[in-house]
């Protein structure tokens, strides 16, 4: 295993805060400068965009969906699952197919596919119509993050994947305030221009800016060292990258993936230790993507629509801060099990306050706005599994989709009972569940942290 701390040849104080390590070599900081310019930005930049197209639906249902399209029951939290289902049955074939396909091919590919199925959202008239394009938009949103998970394992050594993977997540917090924002805007200024609803011109914008962001993936994503993309790369660079990543013990040898590679994981206790922690990183996130808070404001009945959506945007701007800090302290302060520790304290805070209820208004205020904290951890968490599963990767393209496909596949059930729309937005049984795993997820890290400290 590639030991997380083990890399810097000289030990460095804590409010170091250092982008290289102190053993690289000039060469070696060009690469990483040049990777951190391809990969970092692009990634974040198709984040931002997936998840303004993730979040626009709670956006859209309380600016006029719920009305237009005549729904009066369980139908957010059932368009919600059916993403999910999308999610999970599209990652599958990926866990087989990383290790065959150019990555530099494969994500603008369902990039500019998902783009078109937002777009698609716009003609919607029905429940029908409506969850088969949001089965669709999960279904070619699916591999995303694991697959840009994959192409960080691939180029960067375990202390430095959390915190480029750190700027690259507030793509999630940024799109999800943004899609706040554009909704906002749409309701306030597009509202019945050419006969259309403010919320089905928000999918028009977000279509607009997907697409042209796939296709610059196809130029800017360096892929892997094993099929790197030559725009950029010269084949000096890719023979530094396996250099520096051998000398830690990562795979610099890419087997195909194998029946083999299944049995191999199988017989390793670190990856059901994994997949527990990741269980309970996914049900103890669902406050996120419930969108208790955005009901929440619709409830209180003084705010227009616009209003809600832009005041629905504080609390991931907020989560941007939480992203970062998390992040950073991971790779150049606490290590990953702490970081995750960090995180879900805060979390549970925010949840004890929403499970009671009957709290003074501001309480409420204050509670909403730990929210996403409860995500803040995701890139330290996948940052880990590249480092603990470093030497085969065959081994850990198949574990970063599959524990991110059966995590996930859990919240399709768990959302759907434990957050039934009706319930909104007191949400008393999706709030415990969420805190009752936020709980069990801050124990299985510290377990896994000492268990890994002593299989060294």
């Amino acid at each position: 295993m590639a030991a997380h701390h083990q890399f810097d040849t000289v030990k460095r104080k804590w409010y170091h805060v250092k982008w290289f390590a102190d053993s690289d070599t000039p060469r070696e900081r060009r690469l990483i400068m040049k990777l951190d310019l391809l990969i970092v930005p692009y990634a974040f930049l198709a984040y931002w965009i997936k998840y303004i197209d993730q979040a626009n639906l709670n956006n859209a249902y309380v600016a006029g969906l719920k009305e237009d399209l005549g729904f009066h029951g369980n139908e957010l939290v059932q368009l919600q699952t059916l993403y999910t289902v999308g999610a999970v049955v599209g990652q599958i074939p990926f866990m087989f197919l990383f290790t065959y396909l150019p990555m530099h091919w494969t994500i603008p590919f369902l990039d500019i596919a998902w783009g078109f199925f937002t777009l698609a959202q716009y003609r919607a008239n029905s429940f029908g119509q409506m969850a088969a394009f949001r089965f669709l938009i999960g279904w070619f949103e699916a591999a995303f993050y694991p697959a840009i998970h994959y192409i960080f394992g691939s180029w960067y050594r375990g202390d430095e994947i959390s915190r480029r993977g750190g700027v690259f997540y507030t793509g999630l917090t940024l799109g999800t305030l943004t899609a706040g924002l554009i909704q906002s805007g749409a309701s306030s200024r597009l509202e019945g221009v050419n006969g259309l609803a403010g919320w089905r011109w928000m999918y028009i914008i977000c279509a607009l800016v997907t697409i042209p962001v796939g296709i610059l993936g196809y130029f800017i994503l360096p892929g892997t060292p094993e099929n790197p993309n030559t725009w950029f790369l010269k084949d000096e660079d890719v023979q530094i990258a396996k250099e520096r990543l051998a000398r830690v013990g990562h795979s610099v040898v890419h087997p195909k993936f194998k029946l083999g590679t299944l049995k191999s994981l199988a017989n390793n206790w670190k990856f059901w230790a994994l997949l527990m922690l990741d269980i309970f990183f996914w049900n103890g996130s669902l406050n996120y993507s419930a969108g208790g808070y955005l009901l929440w404001l619709k409830s209180l009945g003084r705010y227009s629509q616009s209003k809600v959506n832009e005041l629905g945007t504080i609390s991931p701007a907020i989560g941007i801060f939480y992203v970062l800090l998390i992040c950073f302290i991971s790779d150049l302060v606490v290590g990953p099990a702490w970081a995750i520790t960090i995180a879900h304290v805060w979390n549970i805070i925010g949840l004890i306050i929403l499970v009671i209820w009957k709290v003074p208004e501001s309480a409420l205020w204050f509670a909403f706005m730990t929210t996403y904290s409860s995500v803040a951890m995701s890139a330290v968490l996948y940052g880990w599994i590249n480092a603990i599963l470093g030497k085969s990767s065959a081994e850990r393209s198949f574990a970063i989709v599959l524990l991110n496909t059966v995590a996930q596949s859990t919240t399709a059930w768990t959302q759907l009972l434990t957050f039934p729309t009706k319930e909104a937005p007191q949400f008393k049984k999706g709030y415990s569940f969420v805190l009752a795993n936020a709980v069990c997820l801050i124990i299985t890290a510290q377990f896994l942290n000492v268990a890994l400290k002593r299989s060294k």
